[in-house]
């Protein structure tokens, strides 16, 4: 968990899913401005600033009595409670999520639930933290409020790289049967362009759903460290402030191509 508010994947909507055709000519800030008015577009140009900031701090490049070390330090933390903003009410987009979903079997309503409860709570908390650190409610209730968030979201991951890891399968084997039919009609001198594209978007879909569970898997590792306070193997603050900056390239990406 990025305990400033991380990324909880969303298995159904992820943007891999929601990739809609676009014309090549798009003006580069027509493009800009439709990312920046998404709320996940802001809040990972956020996390991009604020882990690049946690790396520069954990390398010790500055000293400790340089004035700018001081300043980095309060930008990084205003851009960590910053973020907390954009968790209010994103709690409803699970609800609404599970709600919508259709399950192939008891394993995926299983998993779904884990995935979407899990981030849910998650999202429903971190509200209740923001109002903590921004003085609306008794801080005292801070250091628990972080320990629930960081579990929920951790168990979120669970359900969600499970998921992920059924649709990369799925994805795989649907394009081992494609390249089966792109040979037969090669071989039978067809056309076979149609499949060609299909077989382009698979692969693009199939990148995309990588990333995906990397990003996840990054955003756990974070978690894991608010849950265990830093202490452990890989879990130290260079390390952890890495995994950050990855998921959130990662998620920008993904929310640009999908915007």
């Amino acid at each position: 968990m990025d305990s400033e508010a991380s990324t909880a994947p969303i298995p159904s909507q992820n943007p891999e899913k929601a990739i809609k055709p676009k014309p090549k000519d798009r003006d580069f800030l027509n493009h800009l401005e439709a990312y920046l008015a998404k709320r996940d577009g802001v809040d990972k140009l956020l996390k991009i600033s604020r882990y690049a900031t946690k790396i520069i701090l954990a390398y010790s490049i500055l000293p400790e009595t340089l004035p700018l070390t001081a300043r980095l330090k309060s930008f990084e933390s205003s851009v960590g409670l910053s973020r907390k903003a954009f968790r209010l009410g994103k709690f409803v987009q699970d609800v609404n999520a599970l709600r919508d979903s259709h399950f192939d079997s008891k394993e995926d309503l299983i998993l779904s639930v884990v995935a979407y409860g899990g981030e849910g709570l998650y999202y429903f908390v971190e509200q209740f933290i923001w109002f903590a650190k921004s003085g609306l409610i008794d801080p005292k209730h801070s250091r628990n409020l972080q320990k629930i968030s960081a579990w929920a979201e951790f168990i979120g991951y669970i359900g969600s790289i499970s998921l992920k890891f059924r649709d990369l399968k799925r994805i795989i084997e649907d394009e081992a049967c494609l390249e089966s039919s792109i040979e037969i009609a090669i071989s039978r001198g067809n056309g076979c362009k149609e499949e060609e594209q299909r077989m382009k978007k698979l692969r693009e879909k199939k990148l995309l759903k990588k990333l995906s569970i990397v990003q996840d898997f990054a955003d756990a590792l974070m978690t894991v460290a608010d849950i265990r306070d830093g202490k452990g193997t890989l879990l130290g603050p260079l390390f952890v402030a890495s995994a950050g900056l990855l998921s959130a390239i990662i998620s920008t990406h993904k929310n640009w191509v999908s915007c």
